[in-house]
């Protein structure tokens, strides 16, 4: 799908009333950033921490008319939670949505594709070009998250705070 392919997406989810949803998958470091430091000169400063950290994903939805819908997963996001996610979208839209989302390899899996299915006319699934991240909107969603909201302080404390909500 092409950037012209969109216009048309976009006028068959007019004409359909369809709600048009971008959805993508991000992983979060918990890592220390590197801070900028002073040492005399001639010795590299060492920086020293566990190297051990929670890994944590979030996969996340945006629609145009704004909502956005995000789900913190613990590890890496697998088929299991894609499937979980779509359902909740559609429980949370009463309507028709065209999804349009990468090419993950839990997008194209075989339990993926076969729990879409079931899901019956309510649901239409569009796959976007490899390497094409300026026609999602969700990449400016993590973006976001990453580099100014989501800082060496914040991100930590929302992972504890979402803690018992995040499903495996």
């Amino acid at each position: 799908m092409e950037e012209r392919d969109l216009g048309t997406a976009q006028k068959k989810a007019r004409k359909l009333k369809a709600l048009m949803v971008f959805a993508d998958e991000s992983g979060f470091s918990l890592l220390p950033a590197m801070p900028k430091t002073w040492a005399p000169r001639g010795q590299t400063p060492v920086l020293r921490h566990r190297m051990s950290w929670p890994k944590l994903s979030a996969i996340a939805a945006v629609a145009p008319n704004p909502h956005i819908w995000m789900r913190l997963v613990r590890g890496t996001v697998r088929s299991r939670q894609v499937v979980s996610f779509v359902r909740y979208l559609l429980r949370t839209y009463p309507g028709r949505i065209m999804l349009f989302w990468d090419g993950l390899g839990a997008h194209r899996s075989r339990y993926t594709r076969e729990a879409l299915r079931k899901r019956g006319v309510r649901l239409s699934v569009h796959r976007l070009p490899a390497y094409a991240p300026e026609l999602n909107p969700t990449e400016g969603v993590f973006a976001y998250l990453k580099h100014t909201t989501c800082g060496d302080t914040v991100l930590p404390r929302l992972v504890r705070l979402c803690g018992r909500f995040v499903r495996e």
